[in-house]
């Protein structure tokens, strides 16, 4: 652990939870903000105190990545709780909710108490994890704690936890009042595409197979069982303009959605480019849909960003289509890619403060977090958004060792990273020794 009780971070751009910019100082104490203005003071008797001379440098609030697949227990060829959360820390991730299809699937207390135990162990950063639905644990659904949520897959997915039959999603829907986040795809339209467009093993035929209108019908269904229920509802990864637009036009209050950043800043054109890597569920879509989802961000109709972060060895990837799995990493370049989108005019620093940070703990109850202001939590990130560097493989920290965004030159990039007022990254070197916290949900 950290040797210092109070760090203070000097001459820093803050974000402030207006979004407006401060030249200024913030003052930790142990894992809380206690102070943020300009020329902070400290009592020169007080020992061990830890300054950042952060000149030149940009302070968010730490990001929160709502959906992630970090494979512990189970399938940790691919990844485990200790190298995601080092690529997390790396990428200015601070906490992050992962997902249920793991190996034992997440369904019951004593699944969800072992990732939780695993994780006090492992993470650097703090962590949540969700249940998932299988029709067959509705009990479970009501009980597990502590919980951001339940997890159902529509489609894209075998085993237990895809539920798509209408009245078992219906009985989800009607009992608790637990927010339900969906994977939003049609899976007997799946079924059907994949019948007739079977022997094709070119990549691109993905998102064909699983098209928009898979989407849009899963996405249609599960908001009039919200809206029959007033069932507090997440939508996760919306990937196309038809469902955005729907959304517009039908979105109730309790209704969220996400999007990532490669359903922004990729589309169909990377199967030419990356082949397999560009596989993922829900597919990559148009540049057309790249715009809307663009736009339904800034407008407020999607309400914040996750990753989805997928990893898969690059020997199951080389496997050919339809053979290889879908998914990509994403939490070391998530930041970046948004801070470099910023830069460029398509929004603003303090939009991707919102949309990676605040928006996530509002919409997922997560206290004190997302913002830098006296009593939030010490997660915070210094990026340096003065100097352009490629993604690079060979410096990944996630264990699949990849990214769909390789060769990419990024801005925005982490300085320094903060969990609970401790230093766990700082220019490049990783503090593994410390630990996060779970988090909790009001």
């Amino acid at each position: 652990m950290s040797e210092h009780t109070c760090l203070l971070i000097r001459r820093a751009t803050i974000i402030l939870p207006d979004g407006e910019l401060l030249l200024g100082d913030v003052k930790v104490q142990g894992s809380q903000i206690v102070e943020v203005g300009v020329d902070v003071d400290y009592d020169p008797a007080e020992p061990n105190v830890l300054e950042i001379d952060a000149q030149g440098l940009t302070l968010l609030p730490g990001v929160i990545d709502p959906q992630v697949h970090f494979r512990e227990p189970g399938l940790e060829h691919k990844e485990d709780l200790f190298t995601a959360s080092c690529a997390c820390a790396k990428g200015g991730v601070t906490s992050f909710l992962e997902m249920p299809n793991t190996r034992p699937l997440t369904t019951n207390q004593a699944a969800l108490d072992d990732k939780l135990f695993r994780g006090s162990q492992k993470c650097l950063v703090n962590y949540g994890f969700f249940i998932g639905a299988t029709g067959e644990n509705l009990e479970d659904l009501l009980t597990v704690n502590p919980t951001p949520g339940i997890k159902i897959f529509m489609g894209s997915m075998k085993g237990p936890l895809l539920v798509d039959q209408e009245a078992i999603l219906e009985e989800i829907f009607a009992k608790g009042d637990r927010l339900i986040a969906v994977h939003a795809e049609d899976q007997a339209r799946i079924n059907q595409r994949r019948q007739e467009f079977a022997g094709i093993s070119d990549p691109a035929i993905h998102s064909q197979i699983q098209d928009n209108q898979a989407a849009l019908l899963a996405t249609k269904l599960a908001v009039k069982l919200s809206k029959k229920y007033q069932r507090r509802l997440h939508i996760l990864h919306l990937s196309t303009g038809e469902e955005a637009e729907f959304l517009r036009q039908e979105k109730p209050a309790w209704v969220t959605a996400e999007v990532t950043p490669q359903h922004l800043l990729l589309n169909t054109s990377a199967y030419e480019k990356i082949g397999t890597k560009a596989q993922m569920n829900p597919p990559l879509r148009s540049p057309e849909d790249n715009q809307i989802l663009w736009q339904a961000l800034r407008d407020g109709v999607i309400d914040f960003i996750a990753t989805d972060h997928a990893p898969h060895t690059l020997e199951e990837k080389a496997q050919q289509y339809p053979n290889s799995p879908s998914g990509m990493p994403g939490v070391e370049t998530s930041l970046p890619l948004m801070l470099t989108q910023a830069e460029q005019g398509c929004c603003t620093i303090a939009q991707v403060a919102h949309w990676m940070s605040t928006a996530v703990a509002k919409h997922y109850k997560i206290p004190n977090k997302g913002a830098i202001a006296p009593g939030y939590d010490a997660d915070l990130v210094l990026v340096d958004l003065n100097t352009y560097r490629p993604v690079l493989a060979e410096q990944l920290l996630t264990k699949c060792g990849w990214s769909p965004f390789e060769g990419w030159n990024l801005t925005g990039w982490p300085v320094f990273t903060i969990v609970g007022g401790q230093i766990v990254y700082d220019r490049g070197q990783l503090k593994t020794e410390v630990r996060g916290q779970a988090l909790k949900f009001d």
